[in-house]
């Protein structure tokens, strides 16, 4: 359709990876020649077959606390209000929900302050069975309007990206969100509303049992992790949700508004994929 954007990489690099030896600049890998040509990469619209993955390599876990770039403040992290607020009952029950079960109750609730001024809960869209799951913030005003999630500017950029590495929404891949209601303004969503939601979050993950989960921004990262860390330590590094590979970059939100980091956004599919194909990871 010409409609995607065309990323210029300053260098053909990948990202650091986990547990390198020290040295005086960061650790980079090479993006493969047949990934990265050049230094111009033209996102591509055209539908590309999904390829057929061979078993994802084992990699050593992340640390139990990821790099940060600030104090964590525990008493505010969702996972901390979390264990403080949560419902037993109502998590065990979240929990045991089968797909449209879960689905209508998402709809439904009325857990949390963010339900009264959505117009539509948004619970997610995709491939069920995917072996890609990316996790974003919360809807938008588009989102919030249509009941689906990436659907405005950044839900086409993020089809654009997913494009880019041969991969297409619906087809291998399922789009879920951290919060499934859209916080006023679209404000970042606060601690006690990403807790709320997250035994949804959790649930959508275990019924599609992804290969790999991709956290796009700062919440969706905090809430896949248990943990404070920022996005540029973060980057080329495996996490692991439970027993899941995690991957974290940075919102498609965020990259409209700061076109220059489209280029390490770029990077991080690149090592996503390699972590797909079972050779991105430690060195």
């Amino acid at each position: 359709m010409g409609l995607a954007p065309i990323w210029r990489l300053r260098s053909a690099t990948g990202a650091e990876v986990i547990d390198a030896p020290p040295a005086p600049e960061s650790v980079v890998t090479s993006v493969p020649a047949d990934v990265l040509a050049a230094d111009e990469i033209a996102l591509r619209t055209a539908p590309n077959p999904r390829p057929t993955r061979p078993p994802l390599a084992d990699a050593p876990r992340a640390p139990a606390t990821a790099p940060r770039s600030e104090p964590a403040r525990a008493s505010q992290h969702p996972a901390a209000v979390a264990t403080h607020s949560a419902d037993p009952v109502r998590v065990a029950r979240i929990a045991a929900l089968e797909w449209d079960e879960l689905e209508a109750e998402i709809r439904a609730c009325q857990a949390c302050r963010l339900c009264e001024r959505r117009k539509q809960a948004v619970p997610g869209v995709g491939d069920r069975r995917a072996d890609w799951m990316l996790v974003g913030e919360g809807p938008g005003s588009e989102e919030d309007q249509r009941g689906e999630p990436f659907v405005g500017p950044a839900g086409k950029l993020l089809d654009a990206m997913l494009s880019a590495i041969g991969l297409k929404r619906g087809e291998g891949v399922y789009i879920a969100n951290a919060v499934k209601c859209r916080p006023p303004h679209n404000r970042t969503p606060e601690a006690d509303e990403i807790a709320t939601c997250l035994p949804y979050l959790a649930r959508q993950i275990e019924l599609v049992r992804p290969r790999l989960l991709v956290a796009l921004g700062r919440p969706a990262a905090h809430a896949l992790l248990d943990t404070e860390i920022s996005i540029g330590a973060s980057r080329g590094r495996i996490f692991h949700y439970r027993d899941t590979p995690v991957v974290v970059t940075y919102h498609p939100a965020y990259l409209l508004r700061n076109q220059a980091d489209k280029a390490k956004a770029w990077e991080d599919l690149c090592f996503a994929r390699r972590v797909m194909q079972g050779s991105g990871g430690e060195a």
